[in-house]
C-alpha cells in the first residue's frame, strides 16, 4: 500500500488518526501520506443572509480556507519527524462534502488506504454532528480499505491481527488478495476467530466444516491460527478476544459493517475508552 489518505477535520480524533498513519509508515511500504480537509460551502450561504441577516463574504471564505491550509501544513510539519524516511506528506483542501472528497481523492491520487478517526466534526460549517456518523458511509462508498482509529488509541507496532469471521460464504466474502497484500510482507500473526455460540464446530456441522475447509485453503500461505469462542454477544466476544490475545488490530470483512456500527454506538464506545480497544480495518 503506497498511498494513505487521512481526512483531517482538526479534531483530536483526526490528529490521532494522522499520528497513527505516520507511525504505521515505519511498518509498511507506504511512500505518500495525504492530509485532506473537506470544506463545503453551499451556494445558499453566499447568496442568502443567515438568521442574523449576515451574508458570508468571499473574503471570509478565502480566509477560512487559508486558515485550514495553514492548519494542515502545521500538522504536516509535525508529522514529518514521525514518518519513515522517504515518506512524502502532502496536503489537500477539498471544497466538497466529506464523503465526496474522500471518494474523489482516492480516485485522483490512487490512494490504497483511508485512515479515519472514529469521531470528530462534520465538514459542514456550524454543524456539530460527529464524523462517526460518516464512517459507515465512507467505508461503504470508498473503493479501498479503511482503518478506523479510536480517539484514545496510541499506535503500537502490529504483531497480531484478529480476523472476525462468521464462516458464511467465505469464498464470496473473504478478500484474500487484500489480506495477502496487507500481511504477507510483514511478520504479522493472523488470528481467525469465529464466534460460535451454538457450538457448530464441536458438533461437526456439515456446512460449517465445508466453509472451514475452504477458508483453510484460502489462507494457508498466511499460516493463521484458528480460534472458536462461544460468547453469544459477537462484538463483545471478538473485542475481548483481541484484548486477551494482545492483538493490535481487528479486521472486519466485507458485508459485516454492523460490527463497526456497534463499536461506534455510544454505550460501547464508553466501554472501549476504558479498555484495550484497537483500530478496526474494514477490507473490501
Amino acid at each position: 500500500m503506497k498511498t494513505y489518505l487521512v481526512p483531517i477535520d482538526f479534531s483530536e480524533a483526526a490528529f490521532n488518526a494522522a499520528d497513527y498513519a505516520a507511525h504505521l509508515s515505519k511498518q509498511t511500504d507506504v511512500t505518500h501520506i495525504i492530509l485532506m480537509n473537506a470544506y463545503y460551502i453551499s451556494s445558499y450561504e453566499t447568496l442568502l443572509p443567515d438568521p442574523n441577516m449576515l451574508m458570508l463574504r468571499e473574503e471570509e471564505i478565502e480566509e477560512n480556507a487559508a486558515d485550514r491550509l495553514k492548519g494542515l501544513n502545521n500538522l504536516k510539519q509535525r508529522l514529518q519527524s514521525e514518518v519513515r524516511e522517504g515518506v512524502t506528506i502532502t496536503t489537500r483542501l477539498n471544497r466538497s462534502h466529506l464523503l465526496r472528497a474522500v471518494v474523489d481523492t482516492v480516485a485522483n491520487e490512487h490512494a490504497d488506504l483511508v485512515i479515519l478517526g472514529s469521531i470528530g466534526n462534520s465538514t459542514v460549517r456550524e454543524n456539530n454532528e460527529g464524523i462517526g456518523s460518516h464512517v459507515i458511509k465512507i467505508s461503504k462508498a470508498c473503493p479501498v480499505p479503511v482503518i478506523v482509529v479510536q480517539p484514545d488509541y496510541r499506535y503500537q507496532p502490529i504483531h497480531k491481527a484478529v480476523v472476525a469471521c462468521d464462516f458464511k460464504r467465505v469464498k464470496e466474502n473473504l478478500p484474500t488478495e487484500a489480506l495477502h497484500k496487507l500481511l504477507s510482507k510483514y511478520p504479522i500473526k493472523l488470528l481467525v476467530v469465529n464466534v460460535d455460540p451454538k457450538g457448530k464446530h464441536a458438533y461437526a456441522d456439515a456446512q460449517q466444516m465445508a466453509e472451514e475447509t475452504a477458508l483453510h485453503a484460502m489462507l494457508k500461505d498466511l499460516k493463521p491460527e484458528y480460534h472458536y469462542i462461544t460468547q453469544p454477544e459477537v462484538i463483545r466476544g471478538v473485542l475481548d478476544f483481541a484484548a486477551n490475545h494482545n492483538a493490535q488490530m481487528v479486521i472486519a470483512l466485507p458485508h459485516t459493517y454492523s460490527f463497526l456500527q456497534s463499536i461506534l454506538h455510544d454505550s460501547i464506545s464508553k466501554q472501549l475508552a476504558t479498555s484495550s480497544s484497537v483500530p478496526v480495518l474494514l477490507l473490501k
